[in-house]
C-alpha cells in the first residue's frame, strides 16, 4: 500500500469518527518513511570493500610454496600471513564495534578502506626485492590490512539497519556479509592462476592492490553520509539508542543473546577448522590438493547460494529462529556424514557432495544470525551485538584449532598418502568436530527462545498496541 493510498483510506489521518481510536502521531510519521536508491550504491561499496579485504587475507595460502620461495622464508612464516588476521581481530574488535555505534558508519568505512589500501600498497614494497628483511615489510602490510578487517566485517548489520527497510534488511546483510567468502573464493582461484611461479608473486600483489585502491577511491568519493536524509524504519532512527558501555552490560544480562553467542560462536569455530584443516584431513586418504581445493570452493560457493536463499526467506517471513534452527540441525547431520566419508578412500563424489551441503546448510546462516543477534538484543547498537558474536567465533576458533591439532597423531608413510609433510591421523579430531557441532546445535534447538525486540518496537511505534504487519515505504526518485 503506498503512502498516498494510506492517506486516502486510513481513518487515522484525521477523518475518524468519535468512536474510533484517536490518530497515532508516530503512525503518521512512519507511514511516510522513504527509502533511497543510493542504498544500493552504499551496499555495493561495502561488498567491494569486504571482498577486497578477504582477497588480501587469503593471498598467500593458495600459493604458499611460491611465496616461501620468493620471500626466502619457511612455510610456517607464510602461514602467519593468514593467521595474523585472526590474532589482530580479537583485541581490535571491541574498538571496531564502538566506532561503528558511536562514531558512525561513514567514518568507519573510510578508515577501513584506507587501512585496507595502505596494507595492500605496503605489501608491494616488500615484494620489490626478495629476501627475509622484505618479508617483514610484507608482514607489516598484511597486519595493516588485518587491522581493517573488523572495521569492514562488522559493518553489514549496521549498514542494513541504517539504509534498508525492514523487508530488505536481511537480504542487504546477506549480500554484504557474503562478499567476504566470495573474496576468499576469488583468492583461492586467482592466486594460483596469476602466480604460477615464484617470480610472479609481485604481479599477484599488484593485482590485489589495484582492487584495494579502487575500493578505497569509491568509498572516499561516494560515501558522503552515514545515513540517508530520512530513516527507512522506526528502529533506524534509534539504532544507537543505548550507550556503548551500557549496551555491553545489557548484553551480558541477556540470556538469549548469551546462548546465541556461545552456540553460533561454536558453529563459526567448526567451519573455520573445517576450512583450515580440510586439505590435511583428505590427503591422508589419498585425495589430492586440487580435490581438496575443489571441496573448499564447493563449501564456500554453496554457502553463498544458501545464504542468498535464506536471506530472501527470512526477509519475507521474519522466521529467523525457525530457519536458523532447521539449518543448524541439518548442518550437524552433514558434519556427522563428513566424519564417515572423509575416512574412506575413493569416495570423491560423496566427499564433494557432503562439503557442498555443509556449506549450504551451515555456512549460509551467518547473515541471518547477525540479524537475529540484533533482534534479540535491541535497543543495543547493531555493531555491538553482531560484533561480539564474531569475536566469540574467533576465540573459539583458536581454541578448537589448537585442540584438534593436539589430538592428531602421526601415522606411518603409506603409498596412498598425498601429504608432503608429516602426515597425521585426523580420525579423533574429526569425530570431536562433528560432536561439537551436534552439541551446539542441540543446545540452540532446545533452549533458544526470544522475542523479536526490534520488529516489536517498530510495530508498537506504528500501532501503539504492538499489532501490525509492516510499514509503508516509498522509493525516492
Amino acid at each position: 500500500m503506498s503512502s498516498r493510498e494510506v492517506e486516502e483510506r486510513s481513518p487515522l489521518m484525521g477523518d475518524s469518527s468519535p468512536g474510533e481510536r484517536a490518530p497515532n502521531t508516530a503512525l503518521r510519521e512512519l507511514l511516510q518513511f522513504k527509502v533511497y536508491k543510493k542504498r544500493w550504491f552504499v551496499l555495493s561499496l561495502l561488498c567491494l570493500l569486504n571482498c577486497s579485504n578477504a582477497m588480501l587475507w587469503l593471498t598467500f595460502a593458495p600459493v604458499a610454496d611460491q611465496s616461501a620461495q620468493y620471500l626466502k622464508v619457511s612455510l610456517n612464516a607464510i602461514n602467519w600471513l593468514s593467521v595474523v588476521y585472526i590474532v589482530v581481530a580479537i583485541p581490535l574488535s571491541f574498538g571496531a564495534t564502538w566506532m561503528l555505534d558511536i562514531v558512525g558508519l561513514r567514518a568507519t568505512m573510510l578508515l577501513g578502506s584506507w587501512l585496507n589500501m595502505g596494507g595492500a600498497v605496503i605489501r608491494i614494497l616488500g615484494c620489490l626485492q626478495p629476501g627475509q628483511i622484505f618479508y617483514g615489510v610484507v608482514f607489516s602490510g598484511q597486519t595493516l590490512a588485518a587491522v581493517a578487517q573488523p572495521l569492514i566485517i562488522f559493518t553489514p548489520t549496521k549498514m542494513a539497519a541504517l539504509w534498508f527497510p525492514d523487508h530488505q534488511r536481511a537480504t542487504a546483510n546477506m549480500m554484504a556479509s557474503m562478499a567476504n567468502p566470495l573474496g576468499i573464493l576469488i583468492a583461492n582461484i586467482a592466486s594460483p592462476k596469476i602466480a604460477r611461479t615464484a617470480q610472479q608473486l609481485p604481479l599477484l600483489m599488484l593485482v590485489y592492490a589495484v582492487v584495494a585502491c579502487v575500493s578505497c577511491f569509491l568509498v572516499t568519493m561516494g560515501m558522503r553520509c552515514s545515513a540517508p536524509p530520512t530513516p527507512p524504519s522506526a528502529s533506524a532512527e534509534h539504532s544507537t539508542s543505548e550507550p556503548f558501555r551500557h549496551g555491553f552490560k545489557l548484553l551480558l544480562r541477556n540470556r538469549a543473546y548469551l546462548l546465541l553467542l556461545l552456540c553460533f560462536g561454536s558453529g563459526v569455530a567448526v567451519f573455520t577448522c573445517f576450512s583450515t584443516l580440510l586439505d590435511q584431513i583428505l590427503c591422508v586418504q589419498g585425495y589430492t590438493n586440487d580435490f581438496a581445493g575443489l571441496c573448499g570452493a564447493l563449501f564456500i560457493a554453496f554457502g553463498i547460494v544458501g545464504a542468498a536463499l535464506l536471506g530472501l526467506y527470512v526477509d519475507k517471513t521474519k522466521k529467523f529462529i525457525e530457519a536458523i534452527k532447521v539449518n543448524m540441525s541439518l548442518s550437524a547431520m552433514v558434519a556427522c556424514a563428513f566424519t564417515v566419508v572423509c575416512l574412506m578412500q575413493g569416495q570423491k563424489v560423496a566427499v564433494a557432495i557432503v562439503c557442498a551441503l555443509f556449506g549450504f546448510f551451515g555456512f549460509s546462516i551467518y547473515p541471518a544470525v547477525m540479524e537475529l543477534s540484533v533482534e534479540c538484543s535491541y535497543p543495543v547498537g547493531e555493531a555491538t551485538s553482531a560484533g561480539l558474536v564474531f569475536i566469540s567465533g574467533q576465540v573459539q576458533s583458536l581454541i578448537y584449532i589448537i585442540l584438534l591439532q593436539a589430538l592428531a597423531t602421526p601415522i606411518a608413510e603409506s603409498p596412498r598418502l598425498t601429504c608432503t609433510l608429516a602426515p597425521q591421523s585426523w580420525k579423533v579430531p574429526v569425530m570431536l568436530l562433528s560432536a561439537l557441532s551436534a552439541v551446539s546445535s542441540c543446545i540452540f534447538l532446545i533452549f533458544f527462545h526470544t522475542p523479536y525486540r526490534r520488529l516489536e518496537a517498530e510495530k508498537a511505534a506504528i500501532y501503539g498496541t504492538g499489532q501490525g504487519n509492516g510499514t509503508a515505504a516509498s522509493e525516492n526518485k
